[in-house]
């Protein structure tokens, strides 16, 4: 028998469940995705966290928790003032749970 090394199979077989379809993975994995995003704009601009701190006006430690997948305190207004610190603008938007299929322009007849 291969041995599985994919991550989401091995949690799927242990745990029984699915990443893609848990309400728990899904929320989860938006808060890594926003953390990551601050990190990787903070990076981006060459700033370490207290430089962003002191930019935002607030202190390292609350950068850092930011940074954390763990944490899930973000703010809208922090978002929005590390934004203008690093020069970028935040976007949200409300899309479907389920993606569709993106529509195929049709050519003219």
């Amino acid at each position: 028998m291969a041995k599985i090394t994919d991550a989401v199979d091995i949690l799927m077989r242990t745990s029984g469940i699915d990443p893609n379809t848990d309400p728990e993975m899904q929320q989860m994995a938006e808060d890594c995705r926003v953390a990551q995003m601050i990190y990787d704009a903070r990076a981006a601009a060459n700033l370490t966290q207290q430089q962003l701190a002191d930019a935002v006006n607030t202190t390292q430690s609350v950068i850092s928790q930011l940074e954390s997948a763990d944490y899930q305190g973000h703010s809208l207004s922090m978002l929005g003032r590390i934004a203008k610190a690093l020069h970028r603008r935040v976007e949200i938007r409300l899309v479907p749970e389920k993606e569709a299929p993106e529509a195929t322009p049709q050519a003219a007849s």
